[in-house]
């Protein structure tokens, strides 16, 4: 393995799913990092904080000389919906979520060991929305939503 490959901070299969297809090889080395948000810490700021904290978190876990950490948050009615703790968590957040708006925000950064610091860092906020048929597909047979400490992804109304 080169020293310049990219380590990622994250264990997400989809954040490996989407480096995978643009065709960036990588490796995976998870930074276990509390995520707890800080007092009147502002959402985008904290995905940022969480992903500057999983890159450098990887970096003094592994060799090599770019880390990539990335976070995502939802916010609805003001409560991040973290990771669900298990299958009756995970109901409870997609029934909040069902049928009314809600931010997306997301921050990933790079950290580049030779710099000793980050290469870069950016936040992202979006609105999204849950239909009721989605949220119905994903709690019938089959389609479950996940309560494994993974965030749910709603893909074809089926939570994985």
């Amino acid at each position: 393995m080169k020293s310049n490959s990219l380590v990622l901070a994250s264990a997400s299969p989809r954040r490996s799913e989407l480096l995978e297809s643009a065709g960036i090889g990588f490796r995976v080395v998870p930074a276990d990092i509390c995520e707890d948000q800080l007092p009147d810490e502002d959402p985008v700021d904290h995905v940022l904080r969480l992903a500057d904290g999983k890159a450098r978190g990887a970096a003094r876990l592994t060799g090599g000389r770019f880390f990539l950490g990335a976070d995502t948050i939802v916010l609805c009615d003001g409560e991040i919906m973290g990771k669900p703790r298990d299958h009756a968590d995970a109901e409870r957040m997609l029934k909040k979520l069902s049928g009314v708006p809600h931010e997306v925000v997301t921050g990933f950064a790079i950290y580049d060991r030779e710099r000793d610091g980050a290469v870069c860092s950016h936040g992202a906020k979006d609105r999204g929305f849950l239909h009721q048929r989605g949220r119905a597909a994903a709690l019938r047979g089959g389609s479950r939503a996940q309560g494994d400490g993974r965030a749910c992804r709603l893909e074809g109304g089926a939570c994985r």
